[in-house]
């Protein structure tokens, strides 16, 4: 998918008054950054939609970079940004277009970022890998193919979806620190409700 047709797909899904990821940050995202990330500490956020998680974090006092390749969702970004009384700085874009930074990132933040096909999401974990300072961390939750069975949101393309074995060979450059494939309860918004099965990975350059 180009990023101008990514754009149109996601623009419509995102041209609503709703936020349809909900307003409040992912649980895993949440757990992980109180074990392992502190305040001041530089993040990038792939594809942070309409901010939840973006935002979140910078109100635990991060720095916080994010891009998506929606200009609605992000004009929705800002503004809960604003409302919430921090700063993200976020930048119109996809994840090959997006100027990625060397050595420059505490952590890189993935939540469901499952529209990317085998071969972009070999890029992702390059450019990840690239972008985390040394010791820096790569913070990944997405769908099983499980997911498949429960159809509480995600792709219904399996090759869009995550095993252990398939992640574990993708972070093969990174330490990894944790690793997990679990059944839960989510709600995130109209779009992420209800039993799902997912997968959670934080990886250590």
């Amino acid at each position: 998918m180009s990023f101008a047709d990514a754009t149109q797909f996601w623009n419509e899904r995102f041209d609503k008054k709703e936020f349809i990821f909900g307003k409040e940050p992912n649980e895993y995202l949440v757990e992980k950054t109180k074990q392992y990330l502190k305040p001041k500490d530089k993040v990038l956020c792939i594809a942070d939609g309409e901010g939840r998680n973006g935002v979140w974090l910078a109100k635990q006092g991060m720095q916080v970079f994010g891009f998506d390749a929606s200009d609605v969702a992000l004009a929705k970004a800002k503004q809960f940004a604003k409302d919430n009384q921090v700063q993200v700085e976020y930048s119109f874009s996809d994840t090959d277009s997006y100027a990625w930074q060397e050595n420059t990132y505490d952590a890189v933040i993935g939540i469901f970022i499952q529209f990317a096909d085998p071969v972009m999401r070999a890029r992702i974990f390059e450019q990840a890998y690239k972008a985390t300072k040394p010791g820096g961390l790569f913070i990944l939750q997405g769908y099983t193919p499980k997911q498949l069975d429960y159809k509480t949101g995600g792709p219904s393309l399996i090759e869009h979806l995550y095993t252990e074995e398939m992640i574990r060979d993708l972070a093969k450059d990174f330490e990894i620190l944790e690793l997990v494939s679990y059944e839960k309860e989510l709600s995130e918004g109209p779009r992420h409700t209800g039993m799902s099965a997912i997968l959670g990975l934080v990886a250590k350059k």
